[in-house]
């Protein structure tokens, strides 16, 4: 399955993140192209509305939000989660460029 990042901005948010914490990512990105949609929890976890996360644990926890497209996945936004709730900015965040997308 292929993936594909919305923007640079979230190529760029990875580079950002610690060293270790950015190997998880890859790692974590790897297995939803090798599994796409049967990659389950506790790598990814439904949100609704056709969105899913990736889930990233360690000393940064680290979320990628991302939505099946086409034949692959896009991941559409990302963020270092701080609290235990999804924040709901981030929610709108991935369903505007969702809905960019999906107009595409």
């Amino acid at each position: 399955m292929e993936i594909r990042f919305f923007d640079v901005a979230i190529e760029r948010f990875i580079l950002k993140l610690e060293k270790p914490t950015i190997a998880k990512v890859l790692r974590i990105i790897d297995l939803l192209e090798r599994f796409g949609p049967s990659l389950g929890m506790p790598q990814s976890k439904s949100i609704g509305r056709l969105l899913f996360e990736l889930r990233i644990h360690g000393s940064q926890e680290v979320r990628l939000i991302y939505a099946f497209h086409e034949r692959g996945a896009v991941i559409l936004h990302g963020f270092v989660k701080k609290s235990r709730k999804l924040p709901e900015e981030d929610l709108q965040i991935a369903l505007k460029r969702k809905k960019a997308l999906d107009n595409i």
